[in-house]
């Protein structure tokens, strides 16, 4: 097998890690990877190891899916002890760094009384020294920013914590994976290489293009003892050609949760990447990365959260991608990292940015940046935006998981735009409260209460109805609904009949139908072939 092109498997499973926990974009950046380490890991171990039988109960409640509970049946403690302990004292100066950070709140809290920053410039914490610029809001309200590009440069940018980890599954049912730590198993191959490694990009093509299988074991660095479990990733069968759409018509492919892939014969526009693996028998008929084309010319990325920018999806289609387009921010906000810096950083160096009512065109085709508010909780966060992708005169309104606050916003920007053709509507519309993402970034505890007030949440029917009233579209599709199996993984969803989120789509979907549109709620697959329309 050594000199025998081989193909990597349709069903391998290539995991990005940082420090062993599942990777998503608050642990590359530096600064949310220090409290994530801290607020978020080293809690939920230290819980673990106190009760894990609390935990093993847990993990079995539906009502507790997603929670910060070790998912490991109470036992493997004596790992959970010695991943602690090597957390202590192999991230002492991350650790040391989000110490500091809340340190500095805590100053500003008790000293930004609205006279002159200038003297507390000497009280901030050393390490942070260099590092942040001191500001008050317009009501003197103290704060700071981080300059983001130092931190990527500087001794708190540890990419040594990154790996992957291969496996194979052969279902679509995984376990939620942000609140237990990956633990060494038979089946699992740990690879210590960071993200931007060449040898990811050389490995995934093999899905389709064949190399020797010494050639891409000596391109990993795999040692001679996990050689027998790497060649397991690998077979000399050959996959089914892929063949590409040569339609004159704009095709629609829905691909699960916010996955959509828009195609003509000339472009390949992917939003929000989240793909199933396939090779193995599901219990819902779905797209997979067998049927995404050779080259994906824009990769449209809404926000940063975990179940629309997927490290998991992305790394293996990276070699793919031509051109990346993120909402700009620059912020320096701590709770707001720039998917600009995340990715340049991890081996994206085709990434762009685009502003609200900001546009990129290429051939026929109109990129637009459109306003997106809501579902951040309240949370001043700039990395997100909706995006208007427009044929010709044909348009396609992706609104993700907008909760439509103002219905004026949008009536202003249909000013702009005028009518679309479709619009894609996210409606978990409970969502999750502020601190299930945001809880290890803040230093000043919320109540109960105002935690649950400020949620996660994208639109229910009346807000939903609000966008179909002002842009007038033909074809209404509620998506992003974390239902797939193979999104429950990272969306630790699961509804029933009686879900608000489910009633309220229902009624939505049910209205747009009695006014004569076509509405419904995608699950699975869907693909759907439009007419272009010419702009005049």
């Amino acid at each position: 097998m050594e000199n025998q092109p081989v193909y990597l498997k349709p069903n391998v499973v290539v995991e990005a890690l940082v420090d062993r926990w599942y990777a998503w974009t608050h642990l590359i950046s530096p600064a949310t990877t220090a409290l994530n380490i801290l607020s978020r890991h080293m809690t939920i171990m230290e819980s673990y190891i106190a009760a894990p039988e609390v935990h093993a109960e847990a993990v079995l409640n539906p009502k507790m899916l997603g929670g910060p509970f070790v998912d490991l049946k109470g036992g493997r403690v004596n790992e959970v002890v010695e991943l602690l302990a090597k957390t202590e004292s192999d991230h002492r100066e991350l650790i040391e760094f989000a110490q500091a950070i809340r340190a500095l709140d805590k100053l500003l809290a008790a000293e930004g009384n609205g006279f002159s920053l200038e003297n507390l410039y000497q009280r901030i914490p050393t390490i942070l020294k260099g590092f942040v610029e001191l500001y008050y809001d317009r009501n003197n309200n103290a704060g700071f920013r981080f300059f983001e590009p130092l931190l990527y440069n500087s001794r708190y940018y540890k990419k040594a914590l990154q790996s992957i980890a291969l496996w194979v599954t052969d279902n679509d049912h995984r376990p939620f994976v942000l609140s237990t730590p990956r633990l060494e198993e038979n089946n699992v191959l740990h690879l210590n290489i960071p993200f931007d490694h060449a040898s990811i990009d050389e490995m995934s093509k093999m899905k389709r293009n064949p190399q020797p299988f010494d050639y891409i074991r000596r391109a990993m660095g795999v040692a001679d003892k996990d050689i027998a479990l790497f060649k397991t990733f690998f077979t000399a069968e050959e996959p089914p050609a892929y063949k590409k759409y040569m339609g004159d018509r704009v095709r629609m492919r829905y691909f699960g949760h916010a996955c959509i892939l828009i195609e003509t014969k000339d472009v390949c526009i992917l939003v929000d990447p989240l793909i199933s693996y396939y090779g193995y028998q599901s219990d819902v008929a779905h797209f997979s990365d067998v049927d995404l084309p050779d080259v994906i010319d824009y990769v449209l990325i809404t926000h940063n959260h975990q179940d629309h920018i997927l490290l998991e999806t992305l790394l293996p289609l990276r070699h793919k991608i031509k051109n990346i387009v993120v909402p700009s921010s620059n912020s320096g906000k701590l709770e707001d990292p720039d998917l600009l810096l995340v990715l340049n950083s991890i081996g994206f160096n085709n990434v762009s940015v685009i502003g609200e009512m900001r546009s990129i065109k290429f051939e026929d085709v109109t990129i637009r940046g459109i306003p997106f508010t809501g579902e951040h909780c309240d949370l001043n966060i700039l990395s997100k935006i909706c995006y208007l992708i427009q044929f010709g005169g044909f348009q396609l309104l992706f609104l993700a998981d907008s909760r439509i606050l103002e219905p004026e916003l949008y009536r202003r920007v249909h000013e702009q735009i005028g009518d679309v053709d479709v619009i894609f509507l996210g409606m978990e519309c409970d969502g999750a409260p502020l601190t299930w993402l945001y809880g290890p970034l803040m230093t000043k505890k919320l109540t109960r209460d105002q935690d649950g007030s400020r949620r996660l949440s994208g639109s229910d029917c009346e807000r939903g109805m609000h966008m179909v009233d002002i842009f007038r579209p033909k074809e209404v599709y509620v998506y992003a609904m974390g239902q797939e199996p193979w999104v429950e993984f990272i969306s630790s969803i699961k509804y029933t009949d009686e879900s608000n989120p489910i009633i309220q789509s229902d009624k939505l979907v049910r209205t747009c139908r009695n006014r004569g549109l076509i509405a419904e709620r995608l699950y699975g697959e869907k693909e759907i072939l439009y007419e272009r329309v010419l702009s005049y």
